[in-house]
């Protein structure tokens, strides 16, 4: 056990004997944790897997980073068919501890089988859809889809269970029981799941008023050898008399016996295959409605797309073209060659060049746009540089260091290879405090200008900078 506040080692005493803090509530804490855990680890043992998922709540409650607990419980939702609830605790196991964590195992088991990653998106999908078919009272069909969802995904306990209580409500009792003695393979002591086995077997249960009349007495009966047969027959009846009014009665019962023989055997026959046939039509039926709202789904989001990217590239055109349809950024473009050659005015020709780098991609552009672009840029550069240079050197001796900073960063822009605005640049950024600016600015000093008196005080500095992050 590690102390909360230093991550030391701790031993026997209610104090950290490292930086003294009282860890004596915290031992407890751990303590019941660890009770919950090893409580849940014994029934997951005997498959009470809802009783084991309730005791590795409780130890979560008590001790969030259990991540033995946080794994077993990401096993026990899996076994029962939870399959996206044991991910969500097996990310959040990896996230706490990212190195020699089995929940690794458990994710790649997972992610790595293509096939079963769509079983798991199918089973989502039509279990949701089974409930919207109960809330809709459309409950063949929901029997159906729960069918579906429990051929691919076999341990999915509330599938069971809804599926059971389907039959329930159909008075399916035996196929309802099927269902219950599934689940409870899977989880022996789920509440509800017993809760409607007791249901269940109490209709099933026979009704203890219904008595057997008992066994008849032996005087009851009269056995007699009819050839090689053994005829019983009761002592009450007699034989009757051989005449043709009894042979015809004898007839007529005997149809009468095969119409009704052939009403109960062979009727319920042909209205089972009836329902048979009924029952895969509305099968397929099904399927082709699940096809073709899926299809729709994927229309829709198609049609989504398309509409974004539509509007994406309206924006862009009504960017490039103006209100009386010229092409603004040849306008901005032209704008700042006149200002340039009419006044030389270089910060007026770099507002305007300003406006053309906030709207356009360079690269994007005619070879001809670049050029000139280029050109100007080149042109009112150096100057640049060197107007943006003394401003900020004033602000750094006046020590407003964030201004030097943006004013001297300008000048760098203009003309990279002014090394006191690269070197000021990284002066401005450690005197404000910024110490990992001005050691990658230092850096980029020591990288362009090797051998110079600016790159070996700016190695000094830069060494100093390390040293105090450092320490």
């Amino acid at each position: 056990m590690f102390c909360y506040n230093c991550g030391c080692h701790l031993s026997e005493h209610d104090f950290c004997t490292a930086c003294g803090v009282d860890v004596s509530l915290y031992k407890k804490i751990i303590h019941v944790s660890n009770m919950y855990y090893n409580e849940g680890l014994e029934k997951a043992t005997v498959r009470d897997l809802s009783g084991a998922i309730t005791s590795l709540r409780q130890s979560l409650k008590f001790n969030k980073n259990h991540i033995e607990a946080r794994n077993l419980l990401g096993l026990v939702y899996f076994e029962t068919g939870e399959v996206v609830a044991a991910l969500s605790e097996w990310v959040i196991s990896k996230n706490l501890r990212p190195e020699k964590n089995i929940a690794d195992t458990y994710i790649e088991m997972v992610q790595s089988n293509a096939g079963r990653l769509d079983a798991i998106n199918q089973t989502i999908k039509k279990y949701n859809q089974a409930l919207l078919y109960c809330m809709n009272d459309s409950k063949d069909l929901a029997i159906i889809q729960l069918k579906k969802v429990l051929s691919l995904n076999a341990k999915f306990v509330r599938a069971h269970q809804l599926l059971a209580l389907l039959y329930i409500d159909s008075e399916q009792w035996e196929k309802a029981r099927r269902e219950l003695v599934k689940c409870m393979d899977i989880d022996r002591n789920n509440t509800q799941t017993l809760r409607y086995m007791k249901e269940v077997e109490r209709m099933l249960a026979p009704d203890e008023n219904d008595g057997s009349a008992g066994k008849k007495k032996k005087d009851d009966i009269i056995r007699y050898q009819s050839g090689n047969e053994v005829v019983i027959q009761p002592a009450s009846v007699k034989e009757p008399k051989s005449n043709i009014f009894t042979t015809l009665i004898n007839v007529v019962v005997g149809l009468i016996i095969g119409l009704a023989a052939m009403y109960f055997l062979v009727v319920p026959a042909a209205v089972m295959d009836a329902q048979n046939d009924a029952q895969k039509a509305v099968t397929e039926i099904a399927n082709q409605m699940d096809a073709k709202t899926q299809r729709v789904q994927e229309l829709e989001k198609e049609v989504a797309k398309l509409t974004d990217q539509n509007k994406e590239l309206s924006d862009k055109l009504a960017g490039y073209v103006g209100t009386d349809g010229t092409l603004k950024n040849v306008d901005f473009l032209l704008n700042a060659a006149k200002v340039y050659l009419e006044t030389q005015d270089v910060k007026q020709t770099e507002q305007q060049l300003g406006q053309i780098e906030q709207t356009v991609v360079l690269e994007d552009s005619s070879e001809s746009f670049r050029s000139l672009y280029t050109l100007l840029l080149q042109t009112i550069g150096p100057e640049l540089c060197k107007q943006y240079y003394n401003e900020g050197y004033t602000a750094f001796r006046n020590e407003e260091y964030e201004t030097a900073i943006e004013l001297f960063t300008k000048a760098v822009k203009y003309d990279a290879t002014h090394v006191e605005a690269l070197f000021n640049l990284g002066n401005a950024y450690r005197l404000n405090g910024d110490k990992l600016e001005a050691i990658s600015t230092y850096e980029q000093v020591i990288s362009l200008f090797p051998d110079t008196e600016r790159a070996r005080r700016a190695l000094r500095y830069k060494q100093n900078l390390e040293d105090d992050l450092a320490g």
